[in-house]
């Protein structure tokens, strides 16, 4: 393997961890253009966005780390105070994490934009919902229709060939639709309503009559 061989392998495994890290933090709109005709200095520019000072930050970490795992040298990180516009300078590959509002106003695209390259979005390690997904699927579930079928052949089974305790059960109940409910006869009744009637008056307690006054007699004075 050649020098540049070897080189050019490089550069694209610290492009696919840079992309790799900014993917993980969501970071928006990234792209790649290929420098080497341009500067001596680095031979990619990635740039991409956050929406706010504190992704921007969250994204230059990440691609730092993502580098430093790749087993490249930890990278030299500048503007991470304000979170405007933050430079990852990873030798042979300069990333630019900005803010919608400076990128529109600074147009790095048309400065290194000649010639972009081809990326292949996606992380490279499968989300956990990724490898979810990729499991094979269980058994499906019946369809609603089958499941009523099934349903509706049980019962028909269990009403053609009722269990003994089912027979018992409607005899139980025809005999109790078939005989009338009793009733008090009304005489009875009413003879009951009279006694507690004779009973209440009975049981009053009487008030003493009132005692009267002696009647006052009157003497006949002799004159």
């Amino acid at each position: 393997m050649t020098t540049s061989t070897a080189a050019k392998k490089d550069t694209q495994k610290l492009q696919r961890a840079i992309v790799d890290g900014l993917e993980d933090v969501k970071a928006q709109d990234i792209v790649v253009f290929d420098t080497e005709h341009l500067s001596a200095l680095f031979e990619r520019v990635v740039i991409a966005s956050g929406t706010s000072n504190r992704q921007t930050k969250a994204l230059a970490a990440s691609v730092r780390d993502a580098v430093r795992e790749a087993g490249f040298p930890k990278p030299r990180i500048e503007g991470e105070s304000n979170g405007e516009w933050i430079i990852v300078d990873c030798a042979q590959v300069v990333v630019h994490i900005m803010q919608p509002s400076f990128r529109q106003y600074y147009n790095l695209e048309e400065i290194w934009g000649d010639k972009p390259v081809r990326l292949k979005l996606g992380s490279a390690k499968p989300t956990a919902a990724v490898a979810e997904s990729t499991k094979p699927a269980k058994a499906a579930a019946k369809p609603e229709s089958s499941l009523r079928r099934s349903n509706a052949a049980k019962k028909g089974v269990a009403e053609a060939f009722p269990s003994k305790a089912q027979v018992k059960k409607d005899a139980a109940k025809a005999a109790a639709a078939k005989s009338p409910a009793r009733k008090a006869p009304a005489k009875k009744v009413a003879a009951k309503k009279t006694a507690a009637v004779k009973t209440v008056v009975v049981n009053a307690p009487v008030k003493p009559a009132a005692k009267k006054a002696p009647a006052k007699k009157t003497v006949a004075r002799k004159a």
